[in-house]
């Protein structure tokens, strides 16, 4: 399924270079933490972090080049923080989590740290800070910016199910079976990849679920030296703040929620939810073209035609895949994906009419970039953690066990909330059937009564996470926490999209501590 505003970076190098050459896979030099001496929750409260400067990203994150100095030419410091890995057993065995900071520009002002989570889940935030730091360089002015890898992903003891090799055979599966064959050809796929994962992580995937990484938080504001964590969660960070909030309610200081999952919806729910809001994204895409007339290279005169031929698109390749990049080809479940995964943000619409417009024509190398900036796949092969993370995270975190039987049942709600996204969604609800390990929650529990106040940012055209679920969160978090504020947009995420109103309330409220009237409209 769909999943982070952290793969944007990702997104605009896989659809810009795509002849460029691979990333390096880079080593590891970050400092290690100073060991804790004693035993508990004290010693690891105590642990001083030994800041270096970050090494390449690793290749669970992504690969790639160091971060790029700051502006001004500050460095980008990494190191470890030690956390229990099962908090339940706080004396037991520890595990480490990868962290980033960008120091405050201004130390005689400076509020404390910042820190942020991209989503997914899944994501890396040592690779998605330094890549939208431009976006926050203002709030750098009184915060460090902090942000990490969460258990489980990237250089934090990443889940690992399969070879890089063995990826690409996987996702060039059709994800939407169409008869019995291809219905067991997808489950025994599906079996082998969650028997992956646990061979080769076994002993870390009951513990990387939300609650674990909620606690690692407050761990971290310790060690950072706060008395409160000031937070910034964007997408799946909005569900683990809604956690931290529930769990550490005296210690929210000045948070942020951006592009919110409705902690009200399960998995069904929240899957035709996203099936809903994708939907109406291409809507708004294929209005947009209409709008350009001749300037859109798509055929068709309505959304309707435009879409037609959208839905004729993918069901031709279903039927035939044709040539993408090298040997490997675009399929309709690699096209399904990577028409979604430009629906992310109103930017890269173009991308999407030059991906359609060529596949059309028999190219579909840009709609398979698309894909694989989806699922993490660089350009020399190989693959992040973030999707074998995203399966490990959601897996444990909700207990529902759709079998592909149960997720066909609920095909034709799926189909009318999106005739293009539909079969997709629906299909994909039986992406845990056959995990190693139970879920622990019906759904989420966000109640925070006695926080402090959260701005919960919903943004009226995100596909990904749809508007409600803003407007739900705040109802969940509790009277006089939290604190609605609407963008009437397009794009996962509100912040990032460059509205001078959304900024300046978001900004006014983490600098200086000014909370916006609930209700707030930015247009």
């Amino acid at each position: 399924m769909p999943i982070s505003v952290a793969q944007r970076a990702a997104l605009l190098t896989a659809t810009t270079v795509l002849l460029a050459a691979g990333c390096s896979d880079g080593g590891d030099d970050t400092a290690e933490p100073t060991k804790p001496s004693g035993s508990g929750l004290s010693a690891l409260a105590a642990q001083k972090l030994s800041w270096a400067p970050c090494p390449p990203p690793s290749p669970a994150e992504g690969g790639g080049p160091a971060p790029s100095p700051l502006p001004g030419g500050a460095a980008w410091e990494c190191s470890f923080l030690q956390t229990p890995l099962d908090w339940a057993v706080p004396d037991g065995e520890t595990i480490e989590l990868a962290l980033i900071r960008a120091r405050a520009k201004d130390s005689s002002r400076r509020i404390g740290s910042l820190v942020f989570n991209f989503g997914g889940p899944g994501g890396s935030g040592i690779t998605a800070l330094p890549g939208f730091a431009a976006d926050y360089e203002t709030l750098r002015t009184r915060y460090d910016l902090v942000s990490f890898d969460p258990r489980g992903v990237g250089r934090s003891d990443p889940v690992e199910c399969a070879t890089d090799k063995e990826l690409d055979a996987y996702y060039s599966l059709d994800f939407t079976p169409d008869d019995e064959a291809e219905e067991r050809t997808l489950s025994d796929a599906q079996k082998k990849y969650a028997t992956g994962c646990e061979k080769d992580s076994g002993t870390a995937l009951p513990y990387v679920g939300t609650e674990n990484a909620a606690r690692d938080m407050d761990l971290m504001r310790q060690v950072l030296g706060d008395d409160k964590l000031h937070y910034f969660g964007i997408s799946y960070g909005t569900e683990l703040g809604g956690v931290y909030a529930h769990l550490f309610p005296g210690n929210v200081g000045r948070a942020v929620f951006d592009a919110v999952v409705d902690p009200d919806a399960g998995v069904e729910d929240g899957a035709l939810g996203q099936a809903k809001g994708f939907q109406l994204a291409l809507d708004n895409f294929a209005q947009d073209c209409v709008d350009r007339g001749d300037e859109c290279t798509l055929p068709g005169t309505t959304v309707a035609e435009i879409e037609s031929f959208v839905t004729d698109l993918l069901a031709s390749l279903d039927k035939n895949p044709i040539p993408g990049i090298g040997d490997r080809e675009l399929t309709q479940t690699q096209a399904t994906n990577g028409i979604a995964q430009s629906l992310y943000s109103k930017d890269y619409w173009t991308y999407l009419e030059q991906g359609l417009d060529a596949a059309d024509g028999g190219d579909g190398a840009l709609l398979l970039s698309l894909s694989d900036a989806m699922n993490g796949r660089s350009q020399n092969g190989s693959y992040s953690n973030i999707q074998a993370a995203n399966a490990a995270i959601n897996c444990v975190d909700f207990k529902e066990r759709y079998t592909l039987g149960q997720a066909k049942e609920r095909l034709p709600q799926f189909r009318e909330a999106s005739p293009v996204f539909g079969d997709f969604m629906g299909w994909a609800l039986a992406s845990c059937a056959q995990w190693p390990v139970p879920g622990a929650w019906e759904h989420l529990d966000v109640s925070a009564p006695g926080a402090a106040p959260i701005l919960v940012v919903g943004n009226t055209g995100d596909p990904a996470t749809p508007y409600e679920g803003a407007r739900a969160m705040v109802n969940a978090l509790g009277k006089g926490v939290g604190v609605e504020l609407t963008y009437e947009g397009e794009g996962h995420g509100s912040y990032n999209s460059g509205d001078k109103c959304v900024k300046k309330a978001v900004d006014a409220y983490l600098l200086d501590g000014k909370v916006p009237a609930s209700g707030t409209v930015c247009k």
